[in-house]
């Protein structure tokens, strides 16, 4: 029989399917991070708060179906966060094996490469109590005094379009100092 960590912290909720209940829970994702003791600008919150952007855009484009919500579980459990977005579309599965086959010059596509390249783990599972599923990803929490987990770098070019990627989840116009107005109101 399978042993399951003891939960430290747990955080669940629904979200519309819709853009802004994707914002939504990528914000109390953050927050709720920010709540555990890790600050929004660590590295921890970043790095879930992107996944956790990526899952859900990916459940509101792909796994929407009318009149259903998403649901995104946040957990920590023995130093690892997993996070998990349910949809209820089950035949739209994505591939754990080749998350994205997309050509150079299309503009989406990647969601999914930046999870497999920012998780240590990740995958989809059926939904256990109703038709959909569930995509997951793990983030071991980097404790001082320990090393880190063997990880390979990703290419220069995926580093690109990390930076590109987290700079277009920022919705505050406000929060570049190039679209600030002096007083710091947007124009």
């Amino acid at each position: 029989m399978q042993q399951h960590p003891a939960l430290e912290r747990e955080f669940t909720m629904c979200f519309t399917s819709t853009p802004r209940g994707a914002r939504l829970a990528r914000r109390l994702v953050s927050h709720r991070l920010n709540d555990w003791g890790h600050p929004y600008t660590t590295t921890v919150n970043e790095t879930l708060t992107l996944i956790t952007a990526e899952l859900t855009a990916n459940a509101v484009r792909h796994g929407h179906v009318p009149g259903r919500d998403f649901h995104v579980h946040l957990s920590l459990a023995e130093a690892t966060f997993r996070i998990e977005v349910t949809d209820t579309r089950a035949e739209k599965q994505p591939s754990a094996a080749n998350p994205s086959a997309t050509d150079a010059l299309s503009e989406s596509g990647r969601g999914l490469l930046l999870v497999a390249a920012l998780a240590d783990d990740w995958g989809v599972s059926p939904r256990k109590t109703a038709p959909g599923k569930t995509v997951w990803a793990e983030l071991h929490a980097r404790t001082k005094g320990h090393p880190l987990t063997h990880r390979v770098a990703p290419e220069p070019t995926d580093v690109d379009l990390l930076l590109a990627t987290s700079s277009l989840l920022r919705d505050d116009l406000g929060s570049r100092p190039e679209d600030a107005s002096p007083g710091g109101r947007r124009p």
